[in-house]
């Protein structure tokens, strides 16, 4: 019988969001690869410190059992062979069973999320996320200055996500840009029993619910969901309404009415948490591991705007 992933939760993830490669990468960006390449190989045997997405690695590969593989994490990396080697090592060291991974030295890898199947893709790579995200898969570009995951829950997995552009699509959120906040409230309400289009990350949530009905076979390891959202009501209506119409439950939700995200973030304490928008995500930063959702309008905005202060010498 041949080797498949289909039945398992994919995740694809660089090795920078993995572990703590950022002087090495400092290296890499002041000089040049070969140099970096030497500095690998005299670190091969030295494991690296956990990375920004390592708890949610580390916690969804716990849903494994010895008559059950529920998990794939698979690491798709820009990194040269040599350099994959370390990875392993740093995995293995860190009790992280690791089976498979791709090092294209310095090629683009999202291409190889098609193969893979792959539910999320983790990068500390922003213009790879991008791409992978255009071809349809879940992906986002971790902030690997983010706080690192809370100790407090060692046998629930804990995910957040935003809404708008995140797990919907950006319907509403260009009607928010285009027109502002009363005429985004009056289309939500409006549309209030039509569910929203599927977002980049619905396939994600769709996948972790049925690892949660899974989890029953698992002693002691359950998930926990949440959606954190800027939505206030009425607007709250359409977005329970959707999920109901997925037939997936999120455990908590908030709607924060424009409030800031960092502080509720802190107290559920998830393990990774997905925005579409960096002021959110640069926000919840200070408190979780966050990664940004580069889809959607507003993300497109934003990259405008920082190409125009680019382009202006302010940036």
């Amino acid at each position: 019988m041949s080797v498949t992933l289909e039945d398992k939760l994919v995740v694809a993830i660089s090795s920078r969001a993995l572990f703590d490669f950022e002087e090495e990468n400092r290296l890499f960006e002041r000089s040049d690869a070969a140099t970096y390449l030497e500095l690998q190989r005299q670190r091969l045997e030295i494991p690296a410190q956990r990375g920004i997405a390592f708890s949610l690695v580390q916690k969804l590969l716990a849903f494994n059992t010895p008559d059950a593989r529920r998990v794939e994490v698979v690491i798709l990396s820009r990194n040269d062979p040599v350099s994959g080697l370390r990875v392993f090592h740093s995995a293995e060291s860190a009790g992280i069973a690791l089976q498979r991974g791709v090092f294209t030295q310095g090629r683009p890898p999202f291409g190889y999320l098609r193969p893979l199947g792959a539910h999320l893709f983790l990068s500390a790579n922003a213009d790879d996320v991008t791409e992978a995200l255009r071809l349809g898969y879940p992906a986002a570009h971790v902030f690997t200055d983010s706080v690192q995951a809370s100790l407090s829950h060692p046998n629930e997995v804990r995910i957040a996500f935003d809404g708008d552009a995140v797990l919907f699509s950006d319907e509403a959120e260009r009607v928010f840009q285009a027109e502002g906040l009363e005429a985004f409230q009056r289309h939500e309400t409006d549309r209030h029993g039509q569910p929203l289009p599927d977002g980049p990350f619905k396939p994600l949530l769709a996948a972790l619910h049925r690892l949660q009905q899974m989890a029953v076979e698992v002693p002691g390891m359950r998930i926990r969901t949440a959606l954190v959202t800027a939505r206030s009501a009425p607007a709250h209506k359409r977005a329970i309404q959707t999920l109901m119409s997925w037939n997936i439950a999120v455990d908590e939700a908030m709607f924060l009415g424009g409030l800031s995200k960092g502080a509720f973030l802190r107290e559920f304490e998830p393990d990774f948490f997905f925005d579409d928008q960096t002021g959110h995500v640069r926000n919840a930063a200070l408190h979780v591991p966050s990664g940004h959702v580069r889809s959607g309008i507003a993300a497109s905005l934003q990259e405008t705007s920082a190409t125009r202060r680019k382009q202006s010498g302010q940036g």
